[in-house]
Formats: C-alpha cells, sequence, structure tokens
C-alpha cells in the first residue's frame, strides 16, 4: 500500500479542521442578544467619527448604552462625542 507524503496528510487534516469549525461559527448575532431578553436596540451617530449601537430590554436601556458607546468610540476615533444622537430606537414586538 502506497504511503501519502506528509505535506498531504496535514493539508488533508488542515481542511477537515476548517470544515468543521466553519459550522460552529455560523451563529447568528441575533441569537445572542434574544437569549438575553434584549428585544430593543438603538443606534447613536456623532457628526463625525464612529457611532454606537446597543441592545437592551427597554428602549430607555439601549438608547442611553448607545449614546455612551457612541461617545467612547467617536472620541477614539477623533469625532465629536458631544453630537451624539440616537438616530434609530426600535424594539421587537
Amino acid at each position: 500500500m502506497a504511503t501519502l507524503p506528509r505535506h498531504a496528510v496535514r493539508l488533508a487534516l488542515l481542511a477537515i479542521t476548517l470544515f468543521v469549525s466553519t459550522g460552529c461559527s455560523n451563529k447568528h448575532a441575533s441569537t445572542r442578544y434574544a437569549a438575553q431578553g434584549s428585544n430593543c436596540y438603538a443606534k447613536a451617530l456623532p457628526s463625525s467619527g464612529e457611532g454606537g449601537l446597543a441592545f437592551g430590554p427597554t428602549l430607555a436601556m439601549a438608547s442611553r448604552k448607545s449614546l455612551d458607546s457612541c461617545m467612547r468610540y467617536a472620541g477614539r476615533s477623533g469625532g465629536t462625542p458631544r453630537t451624539c444622537q440616537v438616530v434609530v430606537a426600535k424594539c421587537k414586538s
């Protein structure tokens, strides 16, 4: 019986590992938030810089968290944290 070269065996093991691991990474982010009971979300944006998206059990909590994230990320990205405003806020019915 012929034996395979070592590099062929390594490539086959790598391919199998990648194939198996991709099945675990296909989980949707919404499943994680639904499990925590976060049925509301809000997005806040500054006039320049990065904004923030947050989830929470109530509209007020999601809005507050998104504003906090917006201020933090806008400051880090060289934007204007004081101009953050909630632009989208919704809850699942």
